[in-house]
């Protein structure tokens, strides 16, 4: 099984942070947050992993460099990361999904047990992982739902129609490759692929073909998009590994400390 995280862009909503490194490679518990990925992607059998870059890309490779993991570790990198959104991102990498793979977000932090689920859900073409909570937000990508099967997905779902959210994880198996790329290239034929989202390429996929979820409540996961979220990422990551340090405060973060590695 392979693995594709989506790691190019800067990730400005978490400056200061990000202002010499992209998002992927901010420190969460004294790792970065790409370490913490790929340890629990290999948790889980996954054999290789591409990591698609740009912001910093340079900074990526290097520390990939040093990996001492047995896993097929490579990087692909989108120059045209700085004018365009994770649609483009998507496209520059789909030689890459000729087979089964998991499409990850690159600041979507998660233990091992949330793939698990993944890998053991019903068998599915295209299956996204999904959580679920009381309240969703503007940024938050909403899903509408029947029963399992995925109607929707977006960020301006209606509260009426909003059943969970995306986490940032789906699972491509059999004819499901086959059939994001198809709907990759339609999309990247259209005037506004640029500044798209690849989850729109999911939401048209789910309005003509089966597409279900795995939720996985109650499982640790976050997704780390502004400085406040490190505090609840070092949360997460201290529940799944019992020595990584819980109690951050982010007003007296150390800068130094988040970046270096």
């Amino acid at each position: 099984m392979k693995a594709i995280i989506l790691s190019a862009g800067q990730g400005k909503r978490l400056l200061p942070f990000t202002a010499d490194l992209p998002k992927c490679l901010v420190k969460v518990s004294g790792k970065a947050i790409l370490e913490w990925q790929i340890d629990e992607l290999v948790k889980c059998g996954i054999s290789e992993i591409t990591v698609v870059t740009g912001y910093g890309a340079d900074k990526v490779t290097a520390l990939l460099e040093n990996n001492d993991k047995p896993q097929a570790i490579s990087t692909f990198y989108n120059p045209d990361y700085a004018t365009t959104d994770n649609l483009v991102s998507c496209w520059s990498v789909r030689e890459k999904m000729n087979e089964d793979f998991i499409l990850l977000n690159g600041d979507t932090l998660f233990e091992a047990a949330v793939l698990k689920k993944l890998l053991t859900s019903p068998a599915s073409p295209i299956t996204v992982t999904i959580n679920h909570k009381d309240r969703y937000d503007a940024d938050d990508m909403k899903v509408s739902l029947d029963q399992d099967q995925l109607i929707r997905i977006g960020k301006k779902l209606s509260t009426d129609e909003t059943h969970g959210e995306s986490i940032g994880m789906i699972l491509f198996r059999g004819n499901g490759p086959a059939t994001f790329h198809k709907e990759l290239e339609n999309a990247m034929a259209e005037p506004q692929a640029l500044n798209r989202w690849y989850l729109s390429v999911i939401d048209a996929i789910a309005q003509k073909n089966t597409v279900l979820t795995c939720s996985i409540k109650g499982l640790r996961w976050c997704e780390v998009d502004c400085p406040a979220d490190l505090q609840e990422a070092a949360k997460v990551v201290a529940g799944f590994h019992p020595k990584a340090i819980s109690d951050i405060n982010v007003e007296a973060y150390d800068l130094h400390e988040a970046v270096a590695f």
